[in-house]
């Protein structure tokens, strides 16, 4: 295990960041997480599955983005099948027992594959096998893969925890950057009214920046608890006013605040120390 910050001493929320070959977001999600009060460590998938009790130590999971090994046959697939086959479990008791996780971009094709997301229906219980996906992240209606600063809308009849009152007025500050080949998010009529009706969709593109060709303009969703976040903008790489392409001609008093990516990551530290007070 790596920490990235903290002793023995240090009191703030633990985070526990999942790498693997390939992952490479980890340092800037480690850093979110560090820059919202929490104590982060980066993990390997290959030791937590030998050791699946070392997330019983954590009051935060991050699974970040990047190429894990490779996107060898698909965006992240041999990644969420090592996770079906030896982690699962160990993340979905994390879950019920009250952790925030976040999944940007890899890490969202990631949870999707791995039965994380949408996860089980309210009331449901975590099944002990996943189930075979509802939902998929596929290639970009382009077929080209994109990098830009992207709008998005916050939904705020959304139960997740990450985006809960976050909004702002100002359409240049409500951005995240998106760097992604396979991000349209796909789903049937059905799931996609149950997504809605229950909350669970959590983030939108907005319609002038609806790029790769999502259904209902998702970008991202949480699960029925509102803990586990998947997206495909990266919130992480906008947690400092300097971040954002045209920062210096934002209104002083608009970065007086948190930028909307921080935001997110202070909620769910807050949502971890709650939970141990």
């Amino acid at each position: 295990m790596r920490p990235m910050t903290g002793s023995s001493h240090d009191q703030r929320p633990k985070a526990l960041i999942i790498t693997a070959p390939g992952i490479n977001c980890d340092g800037e999600l480690s850093l979110a997480f560090q820059e919202a009060g929490a104590s982060p460590t980066s993990v390997l998938l290959t030791e937590l599955i030998e050791r699946p009790a070392i997330v019983d130590d954590f009051a935060l999971i991050g699974l970040p983005g990047g190429f894990s090994y490779g996107d060898d046959g698909g965006a992240g697939r041999v990644l969420a099948q090592l996770i079906r086959k030896g982690l699962y479990g160990a993340l979905a008791a994390a879950i019920e027992r009250g952790v925030p996780m976040i999944a940007p971009c890899n890490g969202f094709q990631i949870a999707v594959q791995a039965g994380l997301l949408p996860g089980p229906g309210n009331g449901e219980n975590w099944p002990e096998v996943p189930a075979r996906p509802t939902v998929a992240l596929a290639p970009n209606e382009s077929g080209r893969f994109r990098d830009d600063w992207t709008g998005i809308e916050i939904q705020p009849s959304s139960r997740c925890i990450w985006t809960s009152g976050i909004e702002s007025s100002d359409r240049a500050v409500m951005v995240l950057p998106s760097a992604h080949g396979e991000g349209r998010f796909v789903a049937g009529p059905d799931v996609l009214s149950d997504l809605e009706n229950s909350g669970r969709i959590a983030l939108r593109y907005t319609a002038r920046d609806h790029f790769n060709g999502s259904h209902d303009r998702v970008a991202g969703i949480c699960d029925a608890s509102g803990l586990v976040f998947g997206l495909m903008p990266h919130p992480e790489r906008y947690t400092r006013w300097s971040q954002h392409p045209t920062w210096t001609r934002l209104d002083p008093s608009v970065r007086s605040g948190d930028t909307p990516g921080l935001m997110m990551f202070k909620n769910a530290v807050r949502h971890a120390l709650a939970a141990v007070s």
